[in-house]
């Protein structure tokens, strides 16, 4: 990151998140022309970051939206998303948000259960409104990523098992207001091995042959998210290879001519436009540990706590440059001021000697930070800044 954000922030309050937003722009920009070599859509995911600003500038790029809530359903349409360009995921949907998905007539919702796919069907029929539906089934695919963000496997939560089809099947061909117009698979998220998704690839091929073969030519394959980003250098790698990303697909992905292959990306779209900027508040200099207490905390970034999550920790401020010729550098947890011991952004972090005042950036937050934010401890309202 540059000085110029030093200048930016001058007499900002912190916490603080900063968004580059001629970053985001490039990076929408980028996946889009390589999602569109081959035909693909995209679906911003809603809960990587919710931001009303952040939605608007996603949706004015012509992406879709993946929402796993009803207020997310609404907020994306607010912010110009094209309903029809919506389809909505997650094991829990209440009553009140599947009607919002059926009454804003969405493309589909992702179901998860043969209980969901009757409460959806029992909603329609009342209501006399289409509903669309992709069954998310389960690959067993392991996305060799924290156990926490885990979504593929036969132990997960999610997803309908095999078993379990021939009565989805049933349950749709028995109610005129259901249509089954896609598979949706999701194996995991923070995946940098692409060889996950080559095994994704011929899971889904399976798939696809299997409801060919007893008559659904369905018209949509989901193939979800999950391409990790570079969380160690995020200059190196602001933007990530969405052109290798999209070739192993077409590479790997057997489909009919008629079939559109959809994504749900979040994370790799906007991590690396996001940074947190939190001020040093005290130093601990103890005999085995240095401890930078920020004014940033778990309530303002989870990741780490809930996670182990590594983000790269920076020293934005250029004021020991201009005080003293050394550059010593000096190991450091930095923590968070949050009555928690697994508050704590990364321990011997290796940083130029800090001061109380340091301006402090807490790298690739952009995604699953802002929106995982909380009030505990009764903490302040978050402070923006939005790089034009």
């Amino acid at each position: 990151m540059t000085k110029d954000i030093i200048k930016e922030l001058e007499g900002a309050q912190t916490p603080l998140y900063y968004y580059d937003l001629p970053l985001l722009r490039e990076t929408l920009s980028v996946a889009k022309s390589a999602a569109d070599r081959f035909g693909y859509h995209i679906h911003y995911a809603i809960k990587a970051n919710n931001n009303p600003r952040i939605l608007r500038e996603v949706s004015a790029k012509g992406f879709g939206a993946d929402c796993v809530s009803g207020l997310e359903i609404e907020r994306s349409i607010a912010e110009g998303f094209n309903p029809s360009d919506i389809v909505f995921a997650g094991v829990g949907k209440t009553d009140r948000e599947i009607l919002i998905g059926l009454e804003n007539q969405i493309m589909s919702f992702n179901v998860e259960s043969v209980q969901e796919l009757e409460v959806i069907g029992e909603l329609a029929n009342k209501h006399q409104l289409k509903g669309r539906i992709a069954l998310r089934i389960n690959p067993n695919v392991d996305a060799k990523t924290h156990h926490y963000i885990t979504t593929g496997l036969d132990e997960n939560k999610f997803g309908i098992m095999k078993h379990e089809l021939s009565k989805c099947i049933e349950i749709i061909n028995a109610n005129e207001y259901l249509e089954l117009i896609g598979l949706h698979f999701h194996v995991g998220s923070q995946i940098t091995d692409l060889n996950v998704f080559k095994s994704l690839c011929l899971k889904v091929n399976e798939w696809n042959e299997w409801f060919y073969e007893r008559g659904h030519d369905v018209p949509v394959l989901n193939l979800g998210g999950g391409l990790g980003i570079n969380y160690s250098e995020p200059d190196e790698e602001a933007i990530v290879n969405f052109s290798n990303f999209f070739y192993l697909f077409h590479e790997f992905l057997t489909v009919r001519s008629h079939q559109q292959i959809h994504f749900e990306l979040g994370r790799s779209i906007i991590a690396n436009c996001g940074t947190l900027v939190s001020r040093v508040l005290y130093i601990k200099e103890g005999i085995k540990k240095n401890f930078a207490i920020l004014d940033a905390g778990m309530t303002e970034l989870l990741r780490p706590a809930l996670y182990q999550a590594y983000h790269k920790v920076e020293l934005l401020s250029d004021k020991h440059t201009e005080e003293s010729d050394t550059k010593e550098e000096v190991k450091y947890d930095v923590v968070g001021p949050i009555c928690e011991s697994s508050d704590c952004f990364g321990k011997d972090v290796l940083l130029p000697r800090l001061k109380r005042g340091d301006l402090i950036a807490v790298r690739s937050a952009g995604a699953y930070g802002e929106v995982m934010s909380s009030r505990y401890n009764l903490r302040q309202e978050l402070e923006y800044f939005f790089k034009e």
